[in-house]
C-alpha cells in the first residue's frame, strides 16, 4: 500500500509539474543541452525563474527569433542581454553547449551562426544566475570561461560591471536589435562617457553628449576606473583610490521588493529603471536618466545629431527625444521616424531667371525650431520680413531662422534639428508651391486658360447658332462654378495654425471612437472619449468632446486651440489635432495609459514616494512653462489630480490647460462663477482682486499636500473629524513637529525627512491667502529640486479662510 502511494505522489508530480521543471530547476546546464528558436522552446531559467535564456520571437517576423537573456516573471519580458548578431535567426536554430567551445548557435542546416568567444579549458557546465548573468564554467577554473556580464549589449544590471575600455551599444530601433549609432563608453582616461558612432564606419565623433566628470588631470589615483552597478541598485563610477561617485539619486526604491536595470534606450538616452517584483501593474519606472536634454546636448559638427537630417527632436517623457519631420518633409524610411527625412518637393538654382521666386516658393512658420549646425550666412540686423526676402531670393537657402532682430540662412540637409522653448524664434520653411494642395503651378493657369479660351472660339466660328448658344451658356455654367471652387480653395480658413496640429472631420471622429463608445471620463469641458486613428499605426488616442462650448465662439476656439498646439514639454499633454465642424468642437490629445493622478494617489497600495516626489516635480515644471516660457502665457485655472494625467511610464502630463477660455462663464464647477473645483480654489476668486497665474500656485500648494499625504483635500467630516481638510491638518502637524504623521507607515518617506521637510513647506508657501507671498511655478521648482533653499513659512491664513 505504501509502494502504490508513493507511486501516486510521483505521477502527480509529473503531471503537475512540467519535465523541464524537474530537469533544470537549479540554474545549471549540463554539457551537450540545447535550447532551439521554437515556439514551444523552452529557455534555461536560473533558479528563482526571475531570468530566462533562449530565445524570443521578433514581433515583426514570427519565423524569425533572437537570442537572448529576458526577465521571466514579469509581463513585458523585457531583454536585457541578446548575441551580437547583424541578423535574427530562423525557426528551428539550435543553441547548445559544446564541452570544448563553449555556447554555440547553428542555423537549421548546421551552419554556425554565432558563438561565444574563444574558451580556454574543457566546459564544465553553464548556469543562469538569478543576477541575470549566464556563465560557462571550466573543469579546471575557478573563475568562468566566459559569461553575459562580460559581453554586454545594451543594459546593466546589478552586481555588474563595466570596466575600462569597456562599453554599450544601442540597438537600432525599439524592434531592430542590431547595432546602433549611441554608445556608453568608460574611457581609459576615468570619464564615463555619452557619444555618438558614425555606422558603419565605426569611428566615434568627437563630442560628448554625457560626460561624468571623473577624469583628474592633476592626481590620476583620482580618476574613474570603472562603473559599478551595485547590488542595491546604486551605481557609481569606482575611482582608482577606491572613493566613488555616486550617479544615481540618493533615495533608491528597494532592490529586494524591485528589479534594477540601466539601458541606453536605442534614441540615445541611458535610464535607470526598476519594476516591483510583486505587481505588474506599474510597469517599469524611471529613477534616473541622462543626459538631461539630448536634443540640445547632442550638438557636434558632424552626425545628425539625436535625430536624423532635416529631421526635428522634441523632448518628450523620461528625457527621451521625440522626432517628427516637418511639414513639407517626409522619412526616407516609413519605418525609422527617428531616421532621415526627404523634402517631398525639390528646392533648385534651375528657376533663376524664369521668374519671380514668389512664383514658385512661399513659407511656412514654425515656432522655437532650429538646425543650428546648417547655418550658411549670417544676417544681422534684419526684420522678419527681411529674413524671409533675403530666403526666397536664395536658391541654396531651404530655412531661415529668425531670432533677436537677426536671421540665419540654411542650407539641405539641415542637422541636429531641435524644438527648444528658450529660443523664442521663428523658422521659415521654404515650400515649393506646386508641391502644397491647393496652390497653382505658376503660369500654368494662365496657360491653360488661354488654351481653353482659343479652343472655345474655334469650336464657336465653326458651329451653328443654337449649338453656339448651348455652348455659351454650358460654358458660363461651368465657369461660374470652377471660380467659386478655386476662390473657395484660396480663401485663408480660420483654423490655419503655424504648427503641427491636425484638422480631422466630425465624421472621422465619429468612426475612430466607434460612435463615441468607451467613456474615459468626464470634467468641465466636456466627455472624454478613448479612439483609435484609421492607418498603419492604428494610435490610441483621446478625444475630448466640448459640448459646452459656445457654438458661436468659432474664433475663440481656433485661438485657444492654436496656442494650445504651440506648447511642447514633456509634462504637458500633447494636442495631435482638433474638430471645428458646424456645431461640433473636439480636441484630439495623445492617450495616457496609465490614467489620472487621482486614481494612483488616492488607492492602494499607495505610490513609493519616489514616484510621488517625481510626479510633484513634472507637475511644477509643467505649470512654470504655461506661466513663464509659453510665446502666449497661459492661466490652467483648474490644477487638480483629475487634470493630471500619467503615461507609460508614471511621468505626470497636465491636461485641459488652455481651456478655461472657451468655457462659458455660467458653466464653472463653482456656484459663484469661480472657474475652479471646490478644496483647490484660490481667495482670490472669491474677491475683487485681479486673478493671476498666482491661482494655479495655489491649487499647485493643495494638490502638493495631497501627493504627499495621499489624502484627498476634503474628506468626510464623520470619518476623518478635524482632520477632514487636508491643508489644516498638515499645518497642524508640521508646526508641532509630527511631519512623520503625514506619511504614516511610508518607509521610504520617513527616511528622508528632509526632503518631506521641504516638500511640506513649499505646499504651505504655495497655498498663502495673499498671491504676493506665494512664489512663482519657477522658484517652486527649484525649491523642489534643491537648488534653492526653502525658509519657514508662515500660517497661510492671514485673513478669511475659504476653501
Amino acid at each position: 500500500m505504501a509502494i502504490s502511494f508513493s507511486y501516486f505522489l510521483i505521477i502527480l508530480l509529473i503531471f503537475f509539474f512540467p519535465l523541464h521543471n524537474l530537469a533544470q530547476n537549479n540554474g545549471r546546464v549540463s554539457t551537450s543541452s540545447s535550447v532551439s528558436a521554437t515556439y514551444e522552446s523552452t529557455p534555461w531559467l536560473s533558479p528563482s525563474g526571475d531570468f530566462a535564456f533562449g530565445f524570443q520571437k521578433a514581433e515583426e517576423n514570427k519565423d524569425q527569433f533572437l537570442l537572448c537573456i529576458w526577465y521571466e516573471n514579469i509581463e513585458e519580458k523585457t531583454i536585457v542581454w541578446h548575441a551580437n548578431m547583424s541578423d535574427l535567426v530562423p525557426q528551428g536554430s539550435i543553441l547548445y553547449l559544446d564541452p570544448q567551445r563553449g555556447l554555440i548557435l547553428n542555423d537549421p542546416q548546421g551552419n554556425a551562426l554565432w558563438r561565444t568567444d574563444i574558451v580556454f579549458g574543457n566546459v564544465d557546465y553553464g548556469f543562469m544566475n538569478d543576477t541575470g548573468n549566464f556563465v560557462v564554467m571550466g573543469s579546471d577554473s575557478s573563475g568562468p570561461l566566459w559569461e553575459s556580464f562580460g559581453n554586454p549589449t545594451d543594459t546593466l544590471l546589478p552586481n555588474q560591471i563595466l570596466e575600462r575600455g569597456s562599453f554599450l551599444v544601442s540597438q537600432k530601433s525599439e524592434a531592430n536589435f542590431t547595432q546602433g549609432r549611441f554608445y556608453l563608453r568608460m574611457l581609459d582616461n576615468g570619464n564615463l562617457v555619452l557619444v555618438t558612432q558614425s555606422v558603419p564606419s565605426n569611428m566615434d565623433y568627437d563630442d560628448e553628449y554625457y560626460n561624468s566628470q571623473t577624469f583628474d588631470s592633476t592626481n590620476a589615483t583620482n580618476s574613474g576606473d570603472k562603473l559599478v552597478f551595485e547590488e542595491n541598485g546604486v551605481m557609481s563610477v569606482l575611482k582608482r583610490n577606491n572613493q566613488r561617485q555616486i550617479l544615481t539619486p540618493r533615495s533608491i526604491p528597494s532592490a529586494s521588493q524591485n528589479y534594477h536595470r540601466v539601458t541606453l534606450n536605442f534614441e540615445g538616452v541611458l535610464t535607470h529603471y526598476y519594476h516591483s517584483r510583486i505587481s505588474d501593474s506599474s510597469g517599469w519606472n524611471v529613477l534616473w536618466s541622462q543626459p538631461n536634454n539630448i536634443c540640445i546636448e547632442i550638438d557636434g559638427d558632424k552626425g545628425t545629431g539625436a535625430c536624423g537630417y532635416n529631421n526635428v527632436c522634441n523632448l518628450g517623457t523620461n528625457n527621451r527625444p521625440v522626432c517628427n519631420c516637418p511639414q513639407g518633409y517626409s522619412l526616407v524610411d516609413p519605418n525609422d521616424a527617428y531616421g532621415d527625412c526627404k523634402p517631398d518637393f525639390s528646392i533648385s538654382c534651375d528657376e533663376v531667371g524664369r521668374g519671380s521666386p514668389e512664383d514658385f516658393y512661399s513659407f511656412i512658420t514654425i515656432r522655437d525650431t532650429d538646425w543650428p549646425k546648417s547655418d550658411f550666412q549670417l544676417i544681422s540686423p534684419s526684420t522678419e520680413q527681411d529674413c524671409q526676402n533675403a530666403c526666397l531670393n536664395d536658391c541654396f537657402c531651404a530655412v531661415a531662422i529668425y531670432r533677436s532682430n537677426s536671421c540665419w540662412k540654411k542650407k539641405l540637409p539641415l542637422s541636429n534639428g531641435r524644438i527648444d522653448t528658450n529660443l523664442n524664434s521663428k523658422a521659415f520653411m521654404k515650400i515649393r508651391k506646386d508641391g502644397v494642395p491647393g496652390l497653382p503651378i505658376p503660369g500654368s493657369h494662365q496657360k491653360n486658360s488661354w488654351r481653353i479660351w482659343a479652343i472655345f472660339a474655334s469650336s464657336l466660328l465653326g458651329s451653328s447658332v443654337l449649338v453656339n448658344v448651348l455652348l455659351i451658356g454650358v460654358f458660363c455654367w461651368g465657369f461660374f462654378h470652377i471660380y467659386k471652387k478655386k476662390v473657395n480653395v484660396l480663401r485663408p480658413t480660420s483654423h490655419v495654425t503655424d504648427s503641427f496640429c491636425h484638422s480631422f472631420t466630425y465624421k472621422e471622429l465619429v468612426e475612430a471612437t466607434d460612435e463615441f463608445k468607451e467613456e474615459l471620463g468626464r470634467g468641465a469641458y466636456g466627455i472624454v472619449y478613448k479612439g483609435v486613428m484609421s492607418g498603419g499605426s492604428r494610435s490610441v488616442v483621446a478625444i475630448k468632446k466640448l459640448d459646452r462650448v459656445a457654438h458661436e465662439a468659432e474664433k475663440d476656439f481656433m485661438t485657444e486651440v492654436n496656442v494650445i498646439s504651440q506648447t511642447h514639454h514633456k509634462n504637458l499633454v500633447r494636442l495631435i489635432g482638433y474638430c471645428n465642424e458646424g456645431p461640433h468642437r473636439l480636441l484630439v490629445y495623445e492617450y495616457m495609459s496609465n490614467g489620472t493622478l487621482a486614481s494612483f494617489i488616492f488607492s492602494d497600495p499607495r505610490p513609493t514616494w519616489s514616484q510621488r516626489t517625481n510626479i510633484a516635480m513634472g507637475i511644477a515644471r509643467g505649470l512654470a512653462y504655461l506661466h513663464e516660457e509659453c510665446s502666449t502665457q497661459i492661466i490652467h485655472c483648474d490644477i487638480k489630480p483629475q487634470n493630471i494625467l500619467l503615461d507609460d511610464y508614471h511621468v505626470a502630463r497636465i491636461s485641459d490647460f488652455g481651456l478655461s477660455k472657451l468655457l462659458k462663464i455660467n458653466q464653472s464647477r463653482t456656484d459663484t462663477n469661480i472657474r475652479g473645483t471646490r478644496g483647490y480654489v484660490a481667495p482670490e476668486w472669491f474677491r475683487t482682486s485681479p486673478v493671476t497665474v498666482k491661482v494655479d500656485v495655489y491649487s499647485f500648494g493643495v494638490l502638493l499636500l495631497e501627493i504627499i499625504t495621499c489624502r484627498k483635500c476634503l474628506e468626510n467630516d464623520e470619518s476623518y473629524g478635524t482632520e477632514a481638510i487636508l491643508t489644516y491638518w498638515v499645518l497642524d502637524c508640521f508646526q508641532e513637529g509630527k511631519l512623520e504623521t503625514l506619511v504614516q507607515s511610508d518607509i521610504e518617506g520617513l527616511n528622508d525627512k528632509k526632503q518631506l521637510e521641504t516638500f511640506v513647506m513649499v505646499g504651505i508657501w504655495c497655498i498663502q491667502e495673499d498671491p504676493s507671498t506665494r512664489p512663482t511655478m519657477r522658484k517652486v521648482c527649484q525649491m523642489l529640486e534643491g537648488s534653492v533653499g526653502v525658509t519657514t513659512p508662515p500660517c497661510p491664513y492671514n485673513f478669511s479662510n475659504t476653501i
